[in-house]
C-alpha cells in the first residue's frame, strides 16, 4: 500500500468516528429528495410566497443549509433543533402526550415555532430566510427514523454495525449509507418514488405534526429491534428489507413538508 492509499484509509477511518455526532440526517441526497418531492405538491400561492423569500433557490438546494452552517460556531445554538430522543416502548398516546407537553428545545417544538413564526406577515426578510431554511431541513430530519431515536444511544449514534466490511453506526446507515447504496442522483430518486394515490395525498398533506413523529418513532423501534448485538453485519438483505420503508419515509417527508408549507403560505 503506497502513502497516498494509507492516507486515504486513515481519513476514512477518522471520518467514520467523527460523523456519528454530527446528526446530519438524510445526508445531502436525502434532504434534496425531500425538498424536490415537496416542490411538486406546493400550491401556486405557496410557490410564489417561497420565491419571494428564496428567489431562484429551490427547496432541494436550500434543504442542506442547516447542516452546512454547523461549521460556523455562531450557529451552535441550533444543534438541538435537529432531533428528539424518546425512550423505547411508548404507545401512540404516550408519544403524542409527551410531545404536546414538551417545552424543551428539540425538533418538535422548533418545527411548531418556525411554522407559527412564518405565518407572521411582518417577519423580517432575514428571519424569513433563516426560518424557512430551518423548517425545510427539520421536516426532512424527523422523517429519518433515527432522529426520533433513543436517548441512551443518541439516536443510534452509539450502536456500531458493519455495512458489508465497513464499520458504521446505525444512525449513519439511515442518514446516508442506504440512500447512497441505491446509486441514484436526487432527481433520479424522486422520479423513481414520487407516486402517491389520491387517498395518500389527502391524508399526508394534512396529517398533524405529532403523527409524523410517532410514525418515525415506530419505524425506529423496528430498526432497533433488528440489531441483535455489537457489530451486526448488514448487507443486501438489510437493503432488501428496508428499501420500501426508506422510500416511504422520504416520500412522506416531501408530502408532509408541502402540506405544512401550503398551510403557512397557501
Amino acid at each position: 500500500m503506497n502513502n497516498k492509499q494509507s492516507l486515504k484509509k486513515i481519513f476514512i477511518l477518522l471520518l467514520a468516528f467523527y460523523i456519528p455526532f454530527q446528526s446530519m440526517a438524510w445526508g445531502l441526497l436525502g434532504h434534496r429528495i425531500v425538498g424536490e418531492i415537496a416542490d411538486s405538491y406546493l400550491t401556486k400561492k405557496s410557490k410564489k410566497a417561497i420565491e419571494a423569500i428564496f428567489g431562484n433557490e429551490s427547496l432541494a438546494m436550500c434543504s442542506n443549509w442547516a447542516d452546512f452552517i454547523k461549521s460556523d460556531p455562531s450557529y451552535n445554538y441550533l444543534s438541538n433543533w435537529h432531533y428528539i430522543n424518546l425512550k423505547s416502548g411508548l404507545s401512540q398516546n404516550e408519544v403524542i402526550t409527551q410531545l404536546e407537553a414538551d417545552t424543551s428545545t428539540n425538533a418538535y417544538t422548533k418545527i411548531n415555532f418556525l411554522a407559527k413564526a412564518l405565518k407572521n406577515k411582518d417577519l423580517a426578510q432575514a428571519d424569513k430566510v433563516l426560518y424557512l431554511r430551518m423548517l425545510i431541513h427539520l421536516v426532512g430530519d424527523v422523517h429519518q427514523p433515527m432522529h426520533v431515536g433513543r436517548p441512551d444511544d443518541l439516536g443510534g449514534n452509539k450502536v456500531r454495525v458493519m455495512w458489508f466490511s465497513e464499520s458504521y453506526n446505525l444512525h449513519q446507515i439511515w442518514d446516508d449509507v442506504l440512500i447512497s447504496f441505491q446509486k441514484l442522483s436526487y432527481t433520479e430518486y424522486v422520479t423513481a418514488i414520487n407516486f402517491t394515490s389520491k387517498d395518500q395525498r389527502k391524508t399526508w398533506l394534512h396529517e398533524p405534526i405529532s403523527l409524523w413523529f410517532y410514525n418515525s418513532y415506530q419505524v425506529a423501534e423496528k430498526i432497533y429491534a433488528d440489531v441483535k448485538g455489537t457489530e451486526d453485519k448488514l448487507s443486501f438483505q438489510y437493503n432488501f428489507k428496508y428499501k420500501s420503508t426508506l422510500d416511504e419515509q422520504l416520500l412522506k417527508g416531501g408530502v408532509h413538508l408541502a402540506g405544512l408549507l401550503n398551510e403557512i403560505f397557501g
